[in-house]
């Protein structure tokens, strides 16, 4: 597995467009039940409006619903925006905490959206895991997890934590291309077909 992504993956950039700790955490906040590629065509009208919490604090929720609206959840995510640009204001002085707990009590930001953060804006190592992560770490016998978060500790184990943050994205990228949901059942794909050899039946995996 670790030498198919490398070979197809040496490098991983990060998907979300951004240039601030401030407008990946947006971003990520944004990529809730959403592509990222949809993301990357909203973000560059939000943060013309508005690229920092100062700025954004002072703008209506109203106006942030109209612009994310093609993310979807605009309203719950437009209201997350809002409060928590107002909290980074009010209490970090503007500056997104370097901080599991602390972010994780930010308004809309839950652990994976809290672990992106980390590991993509300040290089910590986390392992995020999302339903997509999740599949895969099921169909190739990474985890038996029921949860997400049943996954992410298997493959914490599994994996050196020095390479966490580029295998979670090597995953990811590898996903999308070639071991999609309805693209692969488990026996497809390159890496599936090599860890289910012989395998005549399709892989159910747990829902996260």
């Amino acid at each position: 597995m670790n030498k198919v992504l490398q070979k197809l993956y040496p490098k991983t950039p990060i998907p979300l467009d951004h240039d601030s700790h401030f407008t990946l955490l947006v971003a990520v906040l944004l990529s809730a039940q959403c592509t990222d590629i949809r993301v990357n065509q909203v973000t560059p009208d939000l943060f013309a409006l508005a690229d920092n919490p100062f700025d954004m604090a002072k703008v209506k929720t109203s106006e942030i619903k109209k612009i994310i609206r093609p993310c979807g959840l605009s309203p719950k995510k437009s209201k997350a925006i809002s409060e928590l640009s107002k909290i980074l204001c009010n209490k970090y002085d503007g500056v997104v905490p370097e901080s599991f707990d602390a972010l994780e009590e930010l308004p809309g930001v839950g652990h994976k959206t809290a672990s992106v953060v980390m590991s993509q804006g300040f290089n910590h190592p986390a392992f995020p895991v999302d339903t997509h992560i999740h599949r895969l770490a099921q169909r190739w016998r990474l985890s038996k997890g029921k949860n997400v978060k049943q996954t992410e500790r298997d493959l914490k184990k599994g994996f050196p934590e020095k390479d966490w943050n580029k295998l979670h994205l090597q995953i990811i990228f590898y996903g999308r291309e070639y071991c999609t949901a309805r693209g692969c059942d488990g026996r497809d794909c390159k890496i599936c077909s090599e860890v289910n050899k012989g395998r005549k039946s399709p892989i159910k995996t747990n829902k996260a």
